[in-house]
């Protein structure tokens, strides 16, 4: 599959906290956008998690340690570690590779006609 970034519908993960999906085989890529003062609340999952974020700030934590992140910043979350996101005052927007797919994430609503924030 070979697409640009706006043709992807975004889908709502967390209240108003949208991924645009790129789904592999083995591997999950999203585009998460963060509205400002945006949370996404504290869980954890099967899959291993690492991201960075391109526009904005946040404040991430993972297991005990937390860090606030701006452009460049990364993590990397392990299956089963409890985390938590807050986006920053002007929101941010981070590239997120999940492995295995995100299959919990098939079937959630999808919003229409909405430009991404980045690039």
């Amino acid at each position: 599959m070979l697409t640009e970034l706006h043709a992807i519908p975004p889908t709502r993960i967390w209240n108003d906290v949208l991924a645009r999906v790129v789904q592999g085989d083995h591997l999950t890529l999203a585009v998460v956008e963060l509205p400002p003062g945006g949370l996404v609340p504290e869980h954890r999952h099967a899959n291993e998690q690492l991201g960075v974020c391109v526009q904005g700030t946040l404040r991430f934590r993972a297991g005990a340690e937390t860090r606030d992140l701006g452009p460049g910043g990364t993590w990397c979350v392990r299956a089963g570690v409890p985390h938590e996101v807050t986006a920053g005052p002007d929101g941010a927007v981070v590239v997120e590779a999940f492995s295995p797919v995100r299959d919990d994430w098939a079937g959630l609503e999808t919003v229409p006609d909405q430009e991404p924030r980045w690039p």
